[in-house]
């Protein structure tokens, strides 16, 4: 027995390809053509088979290696008489042992190969067009490049139509032998004229696929290089794909992955989805016998996307609420959510799940500020306006947003810092008819209660009427979201982000409180401050929410 070296054979002079799997294991016994290696590249993938019949002794390269044509593969145990026979055979074949030859000894070439490919090459100059002034366009026929053997292959797929533009590297066509599928991409950008070749035709080396239009300033380029394009650097390698399996059509769901193993894609499909991070298992495929294009992998995403924004009830891997037939157990009425409820719907979930939020309760003894507010009326009624409990709210607000800037902040969308604001705009949450709606009083501190609330009236009145402008509900560093005038004890209120807080006002009581001497009936405030946990700690706001207590407990200290 002697131990042989197997190397990469030519793999179309692609350089640092990726190995991507090895097929054997130190101490299998394989024949000869069983696979050894997956390598990948941009474009395309092969399996290098075996040279010769043996047993394993050695693996040289491991997935993840970069390897090239004559890095070593593995070593393998022959027989000497098998070892010598295979010799003998490799210095007296045939021309039509050529592919053998190519397979048995990648390193070397024969006196026939030569031959061959000196006939390719004076083949590819009769077909290279001359040099053509700059601005005008010649007709160039594009063939089939060198595809690692001499038997037609299938035509499995036309890739490109009549009259379309195609880049430099686009597909062509996809070819199919018993093993393997293959790309083949285009040397040339430029518009297609006509095909030369049909689905369910036979090709090999050679045969026309396109006549192409290309415009001189790209095509009228120095002999060598045109040389140097049709070496073999520019054929793809064979794709390593399995036998085509046509497949069902699938929607996007968020299922227990599926390996990508049994599915039918060419090398570039695979490559675009594992960029998106997609399970190709779960695309459904459109080409012929349910091959996946790359058209379906970005409508695949396009469409995950617009189900996962469009969805209320399912999102980060969470898995879908199921679907109920509600009218199994009596009459129902269904009506379709209108945009703004579905759009504030999305919002809510979205601000709900990427958002850790932590809640606040307390109780503020709003006694003395009522007693003033209500001998305001009059002159509130003669300014026209009507002086709620809000403005109030409002100045408050802004005085702790203030004093407590971790507050009047947002975090910046790279996660690493913080945008604090030198201005004071506040959110007021508004039910309509249509659904819930957050209008923006700017400066807040700036400016006073009656102005306060005469702006509340219109926003609100502006929302109602749905004349609120895109920019009425834009820039909010903070939202008040107030239940007063319906009841309840307290409820948690969502952040809206990009804010980091809001602040939720439940329903005035009257509640028994002890003075020191005696229980007296005082007029309590609930009050519920929820913050993002990831800009906002316990402490900052606990001190937010004491400040606000204190100011609306006592208003004048509105005015230090």
């Amino acid at each position: 027995m002697t131990t042989e070296t197997i190397n990469v054979p030519d793999i179309g002079g692609s350089e640092d390809v990726e190995v991507i799997e090895v097929c054997v294991a130190v101490g299998d016994t394989i024949a000869k053509e069983d696979s050894l290696v997956v390598l990948e590249s941009d474009k395309a993938s092969m399996e290098v088979p075996a040279p010769k019949a043996g047993k394993v002794t050695a693996l040289k390269l491991k997935v993840g290696d970069k390897v090239s044509q004559g890095s070593a593969i593995l070593e393998l145990e022959v027989e000497g008489e098998s070892a010598a026979k295979t010799d003998a055979g490799e210095k007296s074949q045939a021309p039509a042992d050529k592919q053998a030859d190519k397979k048995s000894s990648p390193e070397t070439k024969t006196e026939t190969t030569a031959s061959k490919e000196a006939e390719t090459k004076a083949a590819g100059a009769k077909e290279k067009p001359g040099k053509a002034a700059s601005g005008t366009t010649e007709r160039r026929t594009i063939s089939v490049p060198d595809i690692g053997g001499e038997e037609p292959v299938d035509v499995i797929e036309i890739c490109v139509s009549e009259g379309q533009e195609i880049a430099e590297g686009d597909s062509l066509i996809v070819l199919e032998s018993d093993k393997a599928s293959m790309e083949v991409p285009s040397p040339a950008a430029g518009k297609v004229l006509s095909l030369l070749i049909k689905v369910g035709g036979k090709a090999t080396e050679g045969t026309p696929i396109i006549e192409l239009e290309v415009r001189a300033d790209k095509a009228a380029e120095p002999d060598s290089a045109d040389d140097a394009r049709s070496a073999p650097a520019s054929p793809a390698p064979q794709s390593a794909v399995p036998a085509p399996v046509a497949l069902p059509p699938r929607s996007p769901s968020l299922e227990a992955p599926v390996t990508t193993d049994e599915v039918y894609a060419g090398p570039a499909v695979r490559k675009l989805a594992r960029e998106f991070g997609i399970d190709l298992a779960r695309v459904p495929g459109h080409g012929p016998r349910g091959r996946i294009l790359k058209e379906d992998v970005h409508q695949y995403v396009r469409d995950l996307v617009e189900k996962r924004g469009a969805s209320v009830t399912a999102g980060a891997g969470i898995l879908p609420v199921p679907e109920v037939d509600f009218a199994a157990f009596g009459e129902i009425d269904v009506q379709p959510m209108s945009k703004l409820h579905r759009l504030t719907a999305t919002n809510m979930h979205r601000s709900w799940l990427n958002v850790p939020h932590v809640t606040q309760f307390d109780e503020v003894d709003i006694s003395e500020l009522e007693d003033f507010r209500q001998a305001m009326k009059q002159e509130a009624e003669a300014r026209k306006v009507k002086l709620t409990p809000l403005p109030f709210l409002l100045k408050a607000c802004a005085a702790a947003l203030k004093a407590n800037p971790k507050l009047n902040a947002s975090l910046h969308a790279d996660g690493e810092q913080v945008v604090f604001k030198r201005y004071v705009h506040i959110g007021i949450a508004v039910d309509t008819p249509a659904g819930l709606v957050v209008p923006v009083l700017r400066d807040v501190d700036k400016k006073g209660l009656f102005e306060l609330a005469e702006e509340t009236q219109l926003l609100a009145q502006k929302a109602k009427d749905r004349k609120l402008r895109p920019d009425d509900m834009q820039g909010g560093c903070f939202t008040i979201s107030s239940l007063g005038g319906i009841g309840g004890q307290g409820f948690t209120p969502i952040v809206n982000t990009p804010e980091v807080a809001i602040l939720g006002v439940s329903r005035l009581s009257v509640k028994p409180h002890w003075d020191g001497k005696q229980f007296v009936p005082r007029k309590m405030l609930p009050l519920a401050l929820s913050y993002d946990h990831r800009a906002v700690n316990g402490v900052d706001g606990g001190r937010f929410l004491t400040d606000v207590g204190a100011l609306l407990t006592d208003v004048r200290r509105l005015l230090l």
